[in-house]
């Protein structure tokens, strides 16, 4: 069991834990949240010895195994992906990379004169890593990895050749193949498509070791976790059940504590007035000082904390053609891979298609090519009249001024606009206070994000084209985004991993592939993504439910 006791910590004058206290017992299944920047890495590294706490006691078990997914996974290069995913684990994960270290040696003609003592060392190593279970080791991390996406290709490709979030993939694997007794994990589907996301869904459950994790994704949560530690401005507040549960709970506790609150004002009030009136009656000086010691003993009951979610009403966009997009006859291909081949498709005013597909299905490509960021090899792309298009995807971050502030970079998108209009879309994107003064060059990917969504949504155009637009977004900026775009009367084409999404806003569904994604023509589902799932019986193409 591990266990917090009274823990203080504090950062210069800002205060992370305030006499907090929590334990993680065996088995359970931990969601950890609260906003950004209330300690939630802190915690983690104090589990895992990295930082210390300035009072209290932490109580980690020494022989408790504990594995930890960052968001920072360091550097990866010069050996096989399944080589990189075996490395977490322990004395298992050593020998595996002895054998081959072993093997290349006896391929190497200069080392001939070792080989006496190379083939007896690989006989030892061989025979350590058979008992311990390594064969079945690669076995395993073969699986996780497909679970994670990743193709047979790859798995024996070079670590050093993917991108950073496929990085972060073989960082995910590496932790699950190590199965320590406790899992720490943060922010474990960023990165992840669906398919993914719902894979690491069921190995979490049937993990029988203790997990804690933050995630952004409700639906992920909820589906995993019967605990939410809660931290608030210092407290750590425990909840038995899921996110579900825990902002059901939240809610009444808050209700209950405003009464309270009110309950203890008026009493209060009501004693003050005793006082000041008798104060200097000689007959009542025995009263009034009970009356004022009394109160002096008195725990005063603080308002609850108020979570600071700024709603945003999107202007209404100009009204265009009922032809919005047209696609005929496309090809696409990358080298000897097809993606697109005479492939016909047609959106139009109102509606809002949700593309579904496996890796390399096509996904991108096709949002890429409906914007013009990239062309097809073959067909043509008519878009319709009176269209204005706005394209979100990880290349709108590159337009933003590192050299401007939040809330300067905003001022100068939209010069004839009032201050304080500004600051509320600031603030609505979660840059409210200090943080619309940040430079852009000090933000993070995810808060970038942001910023670039809230500038395209300001004067939003007709026709969205999104690419992965909740990436990094926390919950309650993603529960805004979606209430939002419910009202937009625009068109929309979007690509997203998150199922509150989807459900929220797809009203038609194009699913890419099959299970290895060419397997058959593209589907169109004319139904929404809630339809789509009770029709079809799983919730993305190659998973079912």
């Amino acid at each position: 069991m591990i266990s917090f006791s009274n823990i203080q910590k504090q950062y210069g004058k800002q205060l992370i834990f305030v006499e907090a206290s929590f334990q993680l017992n065996p088995g359970e299944k931990v969601g950890l949240v609260g906003p950004n920047g209330a300690g939630k890495t802190t915690l983690f590294r104090m589990i895992m010895s990295e930082e210390t706490a300035d009072d209290g006691d932490i109580s980690v078990p020494k022989k408790m195994t504990l594995g930890y997914f960052r968001q920072d996974v360091g550097e990866m290069a010069g050996r096989p992906v399944i080589d990189e995913a075996i490395a977490g684990s322990g004395r298992v994960g050593d020998l595996h990379h002895e054998l081959t270290e072993l093997q290349n040696a006896m391929e190497d003609p200069a080392r001939a004169d070792e080989m006496d003592k190379i083939l007896d060392r690989f006989g030892e190593v061989q025979e350590e890593y058979e008992h311990l279970g390594g064969y079945t080791l690669e076995a395993q991390a073969r699986e996780v990895l497909a679970g994670l996406g990743f193709a047979d290709d790859q798995v024996d490709g070079d670590v050093g050749a993917l991108s950073g979030g496929w990085k972060m993939r073989v960082a995910l694997a590496r932790v699950l193949l190590g199965r320590p007794d406790v899992l720490l994990m943060d922010e474990p589907t960023n990165h992840l498509d669906i398919e993914s996301i719902v894979w690491l869904e069921q190995f979490l459950k049937e993990y029988e070791g203790t997990l804690l994790m933050t995630s952004h994704d409700r639906e992920f949560m909820n589906r995993i976790v019967n605990k939410i530690i809660e931290i608030d401005e210092g407290e750590i507040i425990t909840y038995s059940g899921n996110y579900d549960f825990y902002e059901r709970e939240r809610a009444i506790r808050e209700t209950n504590q405003q009464a309270a609150f009110a309950r203890q004002q008026a009493m209060l009030a009501k004693e003050q007035r005793f006082i000041e009136r008798f104060k200097t009656h000689a007959a009542k000086a025995a009263q009034v000082q009970s009356r004022i010691k009394a109160l002096d003993k008195i725990e005063k009951i603080e308002l609850p904390k108020k979570r600071q979610v700024v709603k945003f009403d999107f202007r209404v966009p100009p009204r265009s053609g009922d032809l919005v997009a047209v696609v005929e006859g496309m090809d696409k291909a990358y080298g000897q891979r097809v993606i697109y081949q005479g492939f016909n498709f047609t959106i139009r005013r109102g509606e809002r298609w949700a593309v579904m597909g496996r890796n390399g299905a096509g996904k991108s490509t096709l949002l890429k090519i409906i914007a013009g960021a990239s062309e097809p090899d073959r067909g043509i792309v008519k878009l319709g009249a009176s269209l204005s298009m706005g394209y979100f995807a990880q290349q709108a971050l590159d337009i933003l001024d590192p050299d401007l502030t939040v809330i300067e970079q905003l001022q100068k998108d939209f010069p004839k606009d009032a201050i304080g209009s500004l600051r509320t879309l600031a603030g609505a994107f979660q840059f409210s206070g200090e943080e619309s003064d940040k430079k852009i060059r000090s933000l993070s990917g995810g808060e970038k994000s942001r910023l670039a969504m809230a500038r395209m949504l300001y004067h939003p155009p007709n026709f969205l084209v999104l690419d992965e637009p909740t990436n990094h977004l926390d919950l309650a900026t993603k529960e805004m985004l979606v209430e939002a775009l419910k009202d937009f009367e625009g068109t929309m084409i979007f690509v997203s991993h998150d199922r509150m999404f989807l459900r929220g806003l797809a009203s038609r569904v194009l699913e890419l592939g099959g299970e290895t994604g060419q397997e058959r023509e593209p589907r169109l589902y004319p139904g929404s993504y809630i339809e789509y799932v009770e029709a079809l019986g799983h919730e993305a193409p190659g998973i079912h439910a």
